[in-house]
């Protein structure tokens, strides 16, 4: 089984840990405990060498740890790192890149999966430093536990404790199960995000709630399966993930643009973008003054760019695999079937926006894959595991698609 890399930070969740170790070896993982030195203070490194029988790294500088590199040589043998609790502290170090002790190092040395488990206090997780460190994790490929909510050890009462141990665990098996790295080697996937913006004048526009943070993740996932990523994006302040082929756009127009100019070569495409279905007709080209009565603004209807790429002339042959999102507030897997017939797409990906937890704007989502011959539900969890589910059905899909062949023209 796997080799997994337990990192425990400095947190009252740190005793949950201890759980999540010996469900780890449950399972057959073989487990390594890594604690920086704040997580001493609440559970002793002795308790860890008892259950995973391996003698616990706690010191940088302990004297023979560099004998053989020892963060270099873990981080070339493990399977998965996983940090549970993962601080604030040590969530803004992997952020920002930041190696002053063996477990930061151990993040920036190793190319094996990493997952973390948040805990902290309700205001800090919600802090927008929090908030932009895991965006920024996200996008590089990082899966998220999210916390839960209820009591805290401060005595506060909201979200921020560490998920229970057996979710983590669940977690860990899920990701540890997915395709290998080189599942989607030798393909090309195109992946759109964000909003757009339809400028009013040069000052105001029209746009959404949309993060980027689904395309995104799809995008990072993809990466990690081996496939060559264009990413059209919206305008996010969400950093794109390490390897992606980056085209920035802010119009409905211009992502129609990008999207058709590079139809050629791909393998799938993946529409997660929230695109603009109209757009002011006449654009002020001065900022419009305010006046005391109404403004009236024409609005046109945007290029389709679903609906034009299902009528592509590689489309007769299957190819690219064509993925659409719908995002809904009501009789969601009736609007994606109908959408899937309407755009001769092959997948719609259906999401209940209405719902605080899900959808625009947060980290998790619960979504229905939509195909001609089902629609199946995928329950509320981390973007980066939904992207997962949804590369995992593109893959069905292009068992019967030769790489590259999205080139063949009818």
């Amino acid at each position: 089984m796997a080799l997994i890399a337990l990192g425990v930070t400095g947190g009252i969740g740190a005793y949950k840990a201890v759980e999540i170790a010996r469900g780890l070896q449950k399972h057959g993982h073989d487990v390594v405990a890594i604690m920086t030195r704040s997580a001493t203070q609440f559970v002793g490194p002795l308790t860890f060498e008892a259950i995973t029988r391996r003698e616990v790294i706690t010191d940088q500088w302990k004297p023979g740890a560099n004998a053989d590199i020892e963060h270099i040589a873990i981080a070339s043998n493990i399977d998965l790192l996983l940090v549970a609790p993962a601080t604030a502290n040590t969530i803004g170090k992997f952020a920002n890149g930041l190696a002053d002790d063996f477990l930061s190092s151990l993040y920036t040395a190793t190319r094996a999966p990493v997952m973390i488990a948040p805990a902290m206090n309700s205001n800090m997780f919600d802090h927008p430093a929090i908030a932009r460190n895991l965006e920024t994790l996200i996008a590089r490929g990082v899966h998220v536990v999210d916390p839960g909510s209820g009591y805290l050890a401060c005595g506060w009462i909201g979200k921020g404790r560490l998920a229970e141990p057996e979710d983590v665990v669940n977690s860990v098996e899920q990701l540890l199960k997915s395709k290998p790295s080189s599942s989607l080697a030798g393909r090309s996937i195109l992946i759109t995000a964000g909003p757009t913006f339809e400028d009013i004048d040069p000052v105001r526009f029209v746009g959404n709630r949309s993060s980027g943070r689904m395309g995104y993740a799809l995008a990072a996932e993809a990466l990690r399966r081996g496939a060559a990523v264009t990413l059209v994006t919206g305008p996010t302040h969400l950093n794109a993930p390490h390897g992606a082929t980056v085209v920035k756009i802010r119009s409905a127009a211009e992502m129609h643009a990008a999207v058709m100019d590079r139809t050629d070569g791909q393998d799938a495409i993946i529409m997660s973008a929230a695109v603009a279905d109209y757009s002011p007709a006449e654009p002020a080209k001065k900022k419009m003054k305010k006046g005391d009565g109404p403004v009236t603004i024409t609005l046109n209807r945007t290029k389709d760019i679903l609906g034009d790429l299902g009528k592509l002339p590689s489309r007769k042959q299957g190819v690219p695999v064509l993925v659409g999102f719908a995002a809904e507030t009501n009789d969601v897997t009736a609007y994606a079937k109908s959408k899937l017939k309407e755009k001769a797409a092959d997948l719609i990906v259906a999401n209940d926006v209405s719902r605080s937890d899900a959808g625009f704007d947060v980290d998790t989502n619960a979504v229905t894959l939509v195909t001609a011959s089902s629609a199946e539900d995928i329950p509320l969890q981390a973007k980066s595991a939904v992207a997962a589910r949804i590369l995992d059905r593109i893959e069905q899909f292009l068992i019967a698609v030769p790489a590259k062949n999205a080139k063949v023209k009818a």
